[in-house]
């Protein structure tokens, strides 16, 4: 027995509560019991490297190529991107791809290279494969952007998963991001991140990893070009990064590194190489185009942890109507449910939910429900006896249901990785939507078990399905909250065809936005968890998920009026925008930090309403091109180093540049400009960059600057569409896309291009059609016309 694991456990049974006491005493050491009989010994392990070539097989795109201790498997797909697999792994099955693979490019083909390697040359760059299994990859103009040494693998002699490792060279300039969601920053310094979905169990801010969300892809930014890699493996890992150095003009750089150390699972990734944008679209093609919400999710969300009853909820939802301050939907935690049951409702303190939903929406508000995955093991509940009598819930290796301890006290755990499992939870939501439901928000789903000390989640010694190939938890970890929300997804779609499913999650893994968003869980209230708030949105959106955001406020603690406020003024700015407070909180509504906050929000909150066209155009252009809504400010200009170091602004689609204040006392804050001519929005007042420049931020805002040029979707004093423009720059033109969206179903609207040009004085707006250029669709507003 381990001393310290019998402290932890003496401090838990004194602690008691739902999530303390005895319980978690237990769900612990049956945890580790369960592993302990489930888990083949490791034993002797018996390293092995690739060895030396010994011969090619050629094949569509690519080929294989043997070596003495292992084979590598290259494919160039139509679409650029770049397949090897080592071990005879192929790209299928996956959970990360959308579909089958792409057709390999028939245009690429396997040749020798010089000293016995081998090279496959294709329209976006070149594979290069040494006679040992080093792996570079070049731009087409012969640049270097990565360089895989030899791999290297770990086999226990008994037999069971090898252990390998991976290490990478990249250019001595290049930065790295990515990673799913971590708190540390867009841009992820050295050191070491871990590859393994985790509830930490407490507020989190930039120094916690890993946090609920972790995926393993990086995004690689140098001067050269722009490259994702992705290695395909959901099992627990590392990744260790270390920047690179330049000479400063001696030759000696120093090339950035990354290590990759996994658990298991095959060696395997991709390869994309281009611009960012070029980059991030030949993902979505891979892994799917992201979800399409409803236009009401682009709007203000509440959320609080402890809405005791109906007339609480219209408390607060009065609260906003009488102020006139614009609200969109609100949020119940799973304590309205029924004893914490999921897919259950408390009759006592909502007796009437579907009436409140009805009412709500009435006024322009949706409900939005928490769905746990946790089922609560006691007979007479009907989702642990229908699931019970469908096989539903996960196993151990001794075909024992496994229990673990969660906010309904002893639960199971639907297998996610199963179809039919699946499609038993997805058809369960038809008892939310009966309860006037328009959206969910999955939590819990790392999966979360309490336990005294050790990992909170299951054993990995647990069994799944993973799609009747059978594994255990080590390797369906990380995609069980991407199966949850696959199941929750599909279910909606049969269960209301005529509506797009709302769904955002705490966890997931790669493609997960084929199904929904993310949200940055229980960030802690504080300024450091202000800008993790902004790293994880950012993050995110580079990994394939455009649409993210914080709990405004942080989830626990008191903000100050100035903290909550700046908070308040980056989340009107980002895809989901959600005020939420936990437990021990309190009430956090604007009207509770004084008038001049209220005052102040009420702005934010204005223009967050009349920007919805614009963020309904970026979410149609999101699922058809991969982009996200919220951009680093080098996404047009990643060569530009002063830009790949910005970490305190964004780009919000192509044309507006959001500065938000992320320091307590500020009333001017450095923006970093890139090239062209930017517009104060409230001032009007010109700047041009690239460069710096100072700008004023008091509390009534933060500075926000449009592009010369630009045409935004916004909304008119009317309620219609608008196109409001900015004076373009003499001799150049400008534009904008608009996508005119009816709020919901699954038309697909046109894309309406837009140009902008000096006539004169006059400022020129068409629209660019087939046919040649054309009135607008819309009224047009100029404005940048003083440059005050």
């Amino acid at each position: 027995m381990d001393g310290r694991d019998l402290v932890r456990s003496v401090k838990a049974v004194g602690s008691g509560g739902a999530a303390g006491g005895l319980r978690t005493v237990r769900a612990a050491w049956r945890r580790r019991r369960a592993d302990a009989s489930g888990l083949p010994r490791r034993g002797a392990e018996r390293a092995r490297v690739p060895g030396p070539v010994q011969g090619v097989v050629p094949g569509p795109g690519g080929g294989v190529i043997r070596f003495a201790r292992s084979e590598l498997r290259i494919t160039v797909a139509v679409n650029g991107a770049v397949f090897w697999g080592w071990d005879g792994a192929g790209p299928e099955p996956s959970y990360a791809l959308a579909g089958r693979c792409p057709e390999p490019d028939p245009r690429a083909v396997l040749e020798p290279d010089k000293d016995g390697g081998w090279q496959v040359v294709a329209e976006r760059g070149t594979v290069m494969v040494s006679r040992h299994g080093a792996v570079e990859v070049r731009t087409p103009g012969g640049v270097t952007l990565r360089r895989d040494l030899p791999p290297r693998w770990w086999e226990p002699a008994g037999g069971g998963a090898a252990r390998w490792m991976q290490r990478s060279e990249v250019a001595a300039d290049a930065r790295f991001f990515g990673l799913g969601g971590r708190a540390a920053g867009p841009r992820l310094r050295g050191g070491t991140y871990r590859l393994w979905n985790t509830d930490p169990g407490h507020a989190v801010g930039p120094g916690d990893d890993p946090l609920y969300l972790t995926m393993p892809v990086q995004l690689v930014v140098a001067d050269a070009a722009t490259h994702l890699v992705f290695h395909d493996t959901s099992w627990d890992g590392t990744v260790t990064l270390r920047e690179g150095e330049e000479g400063a003009g001696s030759g000696h750089d120093r090339a950035g590194t990354s290590e990759l150390r996994m658990d298991g699972g095959p060696l395997r990734c991709w390869v994309m190489m281009g611009t960012p944008a070029r980059v991030l679209h030949t993902w979505a093609s891979l892994t799917g185009a992201p979800a399409l919400p409803p236009a009401w999710a682009l709007g203000h969300h509440h959320a609080r942890r402890g809405f005791g009853s109906e007339q609480e909820v219209r408390g607060v939802v009065s609260g906003y109507q009488e102020r006139g301050l614009p609200l969109d939907a609100v949020h119940l935690d799973n304590d309205h449910y029924d004893a914490h049951q999921v897919f259950t409702v408390d009759r006592d303190r909502f007796p009437k939910l579907p009436v409140l939903a009805e009412e709500l929406r009435r006024d322009g508000i949706r409900l939005v429900s928490v769905v746990d995955p946790a089922v609560r093991a006691e007979p007479g509940n009907a989702v642990y006896d229908a699931g019970s009598a469908q096989d539903a819930f996960v196993r151990d290796a001794a075909g024992r249901v496994v229990e673990g301890v969660v906010w309904p006290g002893e639960s199971v755990y639907p297998d996610f990785t199963h179809a039919r499992v699946r499609k038993w939870w997805g058809g369960l939501y038809e008892e939310r939507l009966a309860q006037g439901f328009a959206g969910f928000w999955h939590d819990l789903n790392e999966p979360v078990s309490f336990t005294a000390f050790g990992e909170n989640t299951l054993p990995r010694s647990a069994r799944h399905s993973l799609e009747g190939r059978g594994g255990d938890h080590q390797e369906a970890h990380n995609v069980y909250a991407l199966g949850m929300a696959r199941a929750g997804y599909e279910g909606l779609r049969e269960l209301s065809p005529q509506e797009r499913p709302f769904i955002f999650s705490r966890s997931g893994w790669s493609g997960m936005q084929r199904y929904g968003g993310a949200w940055s869980g229980d960030v802690t209230t504080g300024w450091p968890g202000l800008r993790a708030s902004l790293s994880l949105v950012i993050g995110l959106g580079l990994c394939g998920v455009p649409y993210s955001g914080p709990d405004v406020g942080g989830f626990d603690g008191s903000p100050s009026p100035e903290l909550y406020l700046r908070w308040f003024q980056l989340g009107s700015y980002l895809p989901l925008f959600r005020t939420r407070a936990g437990l021990r909180a309190g009430h956090r509504e604007l009207w509770e930090f004084g008038e001049d906050v209220l005052e102040h929000a009420r702005v934010a909150l204005v223009e967050r309403r009349r920007l919805l066209p614009y963020f309904m155009t970026l979410a149609h252009l999101a699922r058809r091109t991969g982009a996200p809504y919220v951009r680093p400010l080098w996404w047009g200009a990643p060569e530009d180093r002063a830009l790949r170091d910005c970490e305190d602004a964004f780009l919000l689609g192509d044309s507006l540049l959001v500065a938000p204040v992320l320091d307590p006392g500020a009333d001017r804050r450095a923006v970093q400009l890139p090239r062209g001519r930017w517009y104060d929005t409230v001032t009007e007042k010109a700047y041009d960059g690239p460069g710096q420049v100072l700008i004023d931020a008091p509390l009534s805002r933060i500075p926000v600057l449009a592009r010369a040029g630009a045409v935004l979707p916004v909304r008119g004093d009317g309620g219609g569409l608008e196109l409001e423009v900015w004076r373009p720059v003499r001799g150049r033109t400008g534009g904008g896309l608009v996508v005119p969206d009816s709020g919901d179903g699954w038309d697909e609207p046109e894309i309406e291009q837009y140009v902008t040009r000096l006539r004169g004085q006059r400022v020129v707006v068409e629209r660019d059609g087939d046919e040649g250029p054309g009135e607008p669709s819309y009224p047009v507003r100029v404005r940048g016309l003083h440059q005050a």
